[in-house]
């Protein structure tokens, strides 16, 4: 399938790529299907976007949490992922939103509202946890520090 993105141009995507959110996600519930698209040359430990299929511009920067969070670990409860079906231990993608301004030091993550993938049903949810996890998590600094590690062979 060819999709057309504001952001990518022209992408083609495989059908078994496509995640299907049953219930949208947060302030765009009308937006159900996506694709995960991310730079091949920078890997899988970057920022991914989470481009609609339906609107070709929009597209949300997400991240792995443990990048940034390395003891992330909110507690969700079962009802929020009933829609996506059941959840298997090594077949779930936890991503959280980022938030880039136009000053990128204040970078951040929404550790609040996670988006729950089951890998297996291509199937996921946006959902909001307790107020231990903060929705402007400052991430920068640590972005920088990892990159830093990373050029040194850490």
């Amino acid at each position: 399938m060819e999709i057309k993105t504001k952001a990518f141009g022209d992408v083609t995507i495989d059908d078994e790529k496509i995640i299907d959110f049953p219930n949208g996600i947060v302030g765009f519930p009308q937006l159900k299907r996506f694709v995960l698209i991310h730079d091949e040359e920078k890997g899988v430990h970057t920022i991914h976007w989470l481009q609609s299929i339906e609107e070709p511009g929009f597209a949300l920067p997400v991240m792995d949490p443990l990048l940034v969070c390395p003891d992330y670990n909110p507690e969700i409860e079962d009802e929020l992922t009933k829609p996506i079906g059941e959840l298997v231990q090594g077949e779930l993608l936890i991503l959280v939103t980022v938030t880039v301004p136009k000053e990128l030091e204040k970078m951040s993550v929404n550790l609040q509202g996670p988006i729950i993938i089951n890998v297996l049903e291509r199937k996921a949810c946006q959902v909001i946890v307790g107020d231990e996890y903060a929705v402007k998590f400052p991430i920068y600094d640590i972005l920088q520090e990892n990159k830093a590690k990373a050029e040194a062979g850490e």
